[in-house]
């Protein structure tokens, strides 16, 4: 027998961002803030993820800035790369993951980490004024804060940090919030990944919701 279900996608679409809405606090944020929040929570299927974001003020205004003026968004992972939604970038952005290039393996034996960590040493030449999106590797966003300690390294626009897991996830993020070398959206604790950073690059890049 026909499941009774809604099959228009608009109507869902509406439907649940103003369920979101209706029962998240949002109370905190501003108008662009929560725009950015409410479809990570989308993105999530979890009402209360928005008690462990924090945005920095002017983030979300400094990344939309840095993607209409063509900066480039770096990703730490493929999942994150591959889910941003291309036409909704304002400049046609680059979207640059660099995990796969063959020098990482090598770079990362040699300085001592992770791929996910040396693979960002292959951003250092165009990290000034681009956006960054960690999504799934704490020693990434570790790797990141201690490149942006050297005064030479150029600075990103803003950085999205929301890797996800239980062996430093929470500390990485902890560390660039207090670090704030520019302004920058985490969230607490072990929660993160690549669903809820790819929400967050695809509603500053659109003002969608």
């Amino acid at each position: 027998m026909p499941y009774e279900y809604e099959k228009d996608g608009a109507a869902i679409y509406k439907e649940s961002f103003a369920t979101i809405r209706a029962e998240a606090d949002l109370g905190r944020f501003d108008a662009d803030d929560s725009q950015v929040v409410v479809r990570m929570i989308h993105a999530a299927g979890m009402v209360g993820l928005e008690r462990h974001v924090q945005v920095a003020p002017d983030m979300v205004a400094a990344a939309r800035t840095a993607l209409e003026n063509g900066a480039p968004i770096f990703c730490d992972a493929y999942m994150v790369s591959e889910g941003v939604t291309r036409k909704r970038l304002p400049a046609d952005n680059d979207v640059i993951c660099t995990l796969r290039d063959p020098s990482v393996p090598d770079l990362a034996s040699k300085l001592g980490t992770t791929r996910s960590a040396a693979a960002l040493e292959l951003w250092r030449d165009r990290l000034g004024g681009a956006l960054i999106a960690i999504g799934n590797a704490p020693t990434a966003l570790f790797h990141l804060l201690e490149m942006l300690e050297d005064p030479d390294c150029p600075r990103p626009a803003a950085i999205i940090g929301c890797p996800v897991g239980f062996v430093g996830a929470r500390e990485s993020k902890e560390a660039l919030w207090q670090a704030a070398p520019v302004p920058s959206l985490v969230v607490d604790g072990r929660l993160g990944g690549s669903a809820i950073t790819v929400a967050a690059i695809n509603a500053i890049a659109s003002r969608a919701e």
